[in-house]
């Protein structure tokens, strides 16, 4: 039995939880291994067979997460520039000996069955994050198990942040609690705002005892202001109420909930009245919930819903976005508060404002979400110093650009004119639902990894990943490659890949990797996405009859002898089974316009999943599949080239 001393330095709750969670894995890996945790004010390295954890002075303090390992025979040292850093360098410290973090919840833990020995606990690096930012957003279908999952996965590969919409996240925990489409996971109480309060409390208590980042709200800014709670893309059957109606947006001469969705109405931002409402609601929050570092500050979803009265034509909407956000800077300011304000180029806001500047640029972090571009291209794979001819703003006219470029070209502007070399990142949504037309998650994880590597050269210190929070079918190796880019943008993505596999299948590894590429090569998500001509669809026939092929013949060679083996083999039948539903249906949208043989094939689909959903419930969000999957279909068929978003 060997036994193994962690000393502490110092009391603060993220470095108690990294000396725990080093002790808990350790111990896991080898059960015979005696772990014994003692707590100093600072380390004495002459004590010998310590290995100290915690901040010790060698790594200067700083936002963007530095670390140090350099232990030797089971001593030395693992700290960092922050407690959050502290705890990135133990799990670090652990991948290094050999455990990996592969997808978000337990089955993606994997951890060696070894008696330990001195020897073994050998490692010594330095490095420092990439980028600032490297952070999820919550979306989708979920459970308390599967926020936790994420929020716990994110130190273990390196994240840092954590961002939940609203201002209590009641829709995405609605979704799975009160709608889910499957019968299977039909509950029989009801679970209510209050509940998902209660939920998002310990769930808070996770963010904050692993010094993850907090980013709050985004959503609701243009409704609990004014007595209208925005939880949600709610229908409000009954219209506005009409003690706020002067408060809205004039769209034709009325003063009402955009197509009766209030989070989807605009205010009428040339009444100083409302500003004021909106400002100063959200100091109040800002005072009353001071763990959120990252306030977000935006403006109501949709497109083409901005205020028509005669004073808001006047000025751009980005325009009176902009005085907004400098009077909420002097409130803030005027209350001695430092929390930094996120501001979102997003839909209509990407033109940038032709008359107001920011006063303030420290207070603020540029965030660009560029929500209806494509996913076939990286923001790397053109000329990113091209800038394009951008169409003219036309109050609730404009159509949203599509093509990197274009998205690219409205960035920079508001990059060049408004918070040049302010603190900035991506908001995006490769997992949100694009990832769906990859059944291989091969390209997708390609694609995710090159923007992240590249981000930097468009002038962006990071990304806060907008997407759903179960998105690992069949593999995670999205995520996994999205968090390694964040952390070093040097890194590969075909080591990466290799990385991944190896360590998830062992020797068959490589042959799993060849598997998931040549899936995402066959079904070829660029034409999924209706961006290829139709000229190609019979080489696309062609593509799913071999897709079957290879299906069929790698689940009975590879696949079947090896799911006793567990969890991720165990998903690769699902999957295997999922996908050849896949190729018949998209044949059937692909070759007929038969409206009882489409819908047949769709529900064949959706059915099938359903009765086997509960397997993997924790890795794949059916339920928002269910709402994407008709639409791609449709889009297929139709040439629809316009996003799937989710509402």
């Amino acid at each position: 039995m060997m036994k193994l001393t962690l000393a502490r330095i110092g009391n603060k709750s993220t470095v108690c939880y990294a000396v725990k969670e080093l002790s808990r894995y350790l111990k896991a890996a080898d059960p015979s291994l005696f772990v014994e945790e003692r707590v100093y004010e600072a380390p004495d390295f002459t004590l010998p067979g310590v290995i100290w954890v915690g901040e010790d002075g060698s790594v200067e303090k700083s936002e963007l997460d530095e670390i140090r390992i350099d232990v030797k025979n089971g001593s030395g040292l693992i700290t960092g520039s922050s407690p959050r850093a502290v705890l990135i360098a133990s799990y670090r410290f652990l991948k290094e000996i050999g455990f990996a973090f592969l997808f978000p919840g337990k089955e993606g833990d994997v951890i060696p069955d070894k008696k330990w020995t001195e020897v073994d606990f050998c490692v010594s690096l330095r490095e420092k994050a990439s980028y600032r930012h490297r952070s999820v957003c919550i979306e989708g279908a979920v459970a308390y198990e599967h926020v936790y999952n994420m929020i716990d996965y994110l130190p273990k590969v390196g994240m840092n942040g954590y961002f939940v919409q609203f201002h209590v996240p009641f829709t995405f925990f609605d979704r799975f609690y009160n709608l889910y489409y499957n019968p299977n996971f039909k509950f029989d109480t009801p679970v209510s705002v209050e509940d998902v309060k209660k939920m998002w409390k310990g769930l808070e208590e996770e963010i904050i005892l692993r010094g993850l980042d907090y980013h709050a709200t985004g959503h609701g800014w243009t409704c609990d202001p004014f007595g209208v709670a925005g939880v949600g893309w709610t229908k409000e059957e009954n219209g506005a109420p009409e003690s706020i109606r002067p408060y809205l947006a004039e769209l034709n001469g009325i003063r009402d909930y955009r197509n009766g969705v209030a989070l989807n109405t605009n205010l009428c931002y040339s009444n100083p009245e409302a500003r004021e409402k909106m400002n100063n609601a959200i100091v109040e929050y800002v005072k009353k919930n001071p763990a959120v570092n990252y306030l977000h500050f935006w403006l109501a979803d949709g497109t083409n819903n901005h205020c028509e009265c005669s004073e808001c034509r006047k000025m751009r909407p980005s325009d009176w976005y902009v005085k907004l956000l400098n009077e909420l800077d002097e409130k803030l300011t005027a209350e001695g508060l430092d929390t930094k304000i996120v501001c979102l180029i997003y839909v209509d806001l990407l033109w940038a404002p032709e008359v107001e500047k920011i006063c303030n640029p420290r207070r603020f972090v540029l965030m660009f979400a560029p929500i209806t571009r494509t996913y076939s291209n990286a923001f790397t794979d053109g000329d990113v110093t091209r800038r394009v001819e951008t169409p003219p703003y036309k109050r609730n006219q404009n159509v949203m650009p599509r093509s990197v470029e274009e998205n690219l070209s409205h960035l920079s502007r508001w990059q060049e004119e408004q918070l040049k070399g302010s603190e900035s990142f991506d908001f995006d949504y490769h997992l949100m639902w694009d990832h769906f037309n990859d059944p291989g998650y091969y390209e997708c994880a390609r694609i995710l990894h090159k923007d992240m590597a590249n981000l930097d050269q468009i002038g962006l210190d990071g990304m806060v990943s907008c997407q759903i929070q179960r998105c690992c079918f069949p593999t995670g190796l999205p995520m996994y490659a999205m968090a390694s880019a964040l952390w070093n943008k040097k890194s590969r993505f075909e080591d990466v890949a290799r990385e991944y596999f190896e360590t998830a299948y062992g020797d068959l590894g490589p042959r799993i990797e060849a598997y998931m590429a040549t899936l995402s090569r066959l079904f070829d998500p660029v034409y999924l996405r209706n961006e290829r001509p139709v000229s190609q669809l019979p080489q696309q026939l062609a593509n799913l009859e071999e897709v079957k092929k290879v299906i069929t013949a790698f689940k009975e060679e590879v696949i079947l002898p090896n799911e006793h083996r567990g969890f991720i083999w165990k998903n690769l039948t699902y999957h295997a089974d999922i996908c050849l539903h896949f190729a018949d249906t998209y044949k059937v949208f692909m070759t007929t316009l038969d409206e009882e043989a489409r819908n047949a094939a769709r529900d064949e689909v959706l059915n099938f999943i359903f009765e086997i959903e509960e397997n993997f419930h924790t890795v794949f969000d059916s339920q928002i599949f269910r709402r994407i999957f008709p639409r791609s279909l449709k889009k297929l068929s139709t040439g629809d080239t316009s996003v799937n978003g989710v509402q």
